[in-house]
């Protein structure tokens, strides 16, 4: 973080749009992956029974609050006051009903639920189509995107490269809850109607259409060498993807990625020569200033 915090603190170095793109990020994800761990914790893993299913959602979880402590970490080194991050939020509409999108999916569902109704059922497929392919595997892009683009102009390459890593992870939960959707289908053939598929279509649409009002509203994308319409038919793309994985029609065929140099920048290889480089762990020494945990 330390090149990241001398640009932070140059007065040439950097735009106030730059500045104000980090803060978003931030606060965002802060957040946003609360509400994702929330889930993961207190609505998935109490329905499932595999004890393997439960040791990999805990895992997930611990990710999360990783996540969470990565942006605490980030905060801390550019001396941020986080309570500025959370007032960006308090007066953004699009950002109040992106948080309502995704929690809805979780209010009936509880760990005494009765899972032999098809019903009952198809709301927790809903919840893991939901939090899996809309929220994790789409509604993020949005901002990784941003991030990244400004890691890509060597700005703030410390927190472009912990991004990367937080991506991997994403990665590894949206393939994690696509085949958890996959199986539940496999297992349940009744909840795989037509007017269930529809209705998950009609998610993914409505998650599309809440990530292109907050890239419009709040993400300025002209300002870092970006086009807004390239950026939405990008999550257009990625939205697509989500639906072909799950087994669902697609919504823009034969749509191509619009930024090929970003899907070059988010395939983070796990793998790393012993002599070429370190293992990429998340580290949590050399914090510069210091936030406590509870004002995160």
């Amino acid at each position: 973080m330390q090149k990241d915090l001398e640009q932070w603190k140059s007065s040439t170095e950097l735009s106030d749009v730059e500045r104000w793109i980090i803060m978003m990020g931030i606060g965002y994800f802060s957040a946003a992956e609360g509400i994702v761990g929330d889930n993961i914790q207190h609505v998935v893993r109490e329905l499932v029974t595999a004890p393997e299913l439960k040791l990999v959602l805990g895992r997930h979880a611990h990710e999360e609050n990783i996540h969470a402590d990565s942006l605490l970490y980030m905060i801390s080194s550019l001396g941020i006051n986080p309570h500025e991050c959370e007032a960006m939020f308090e007066q953004v509409d699009t950002i109040r009903r992106k948080n309502e999108f995704v929690t809805k999916v979780s209010k009936n569902l509880r760990r005494d639920l009765d899972l032999t109704q098809t019903s009952n059922k198809q709301e927790l497929a809903k919840n893991i189509f939901v939090f899996g392919q809309c929220m994790e595997g789409t509604q993020f892009y949005g901002l990784f995107g941003m991030v990244l683009s400004l890691a890509r102009q060597n700005k703030f390459p410390g927190i472009g490269q912990m991004f990367r890593y937080t991506l991997r992870d994403e990665s590894n939960h949206i393939e994690l809850f696509r085949n958890l959707f996959r199986v539940l289908i496999d297992e349940n053939p009744d909840i795989w109607t037509d007017a269930f598929k529809s209705e998950l279509s009609e998610l993914m649409k409505e998650a599309v259409s809440l990530e292109k009002d907050f890239i419009r509203d709040c993400l300025p994308v002209n300002s870092v060498g970006m086009s807004a319409d390239e950026f939405c038919s990008y999550i257009d793309y990625i939205a697509d993807r989500r639906l072909n994985g799950v087994g669902l029609e697609v919504i823009n065929p034969g749509l191509e990625n619009p930024f090929p140099w970003l899907a070059e920048m988010m395939d983070v290889k796990k793998e790393q020569n012993f002599f070429e480089g370190r293992v990429t762990e998340y580290q949590k020494s050399s914090v510069l200033t210091e936030v406590a945990d509870d004002e995160l």
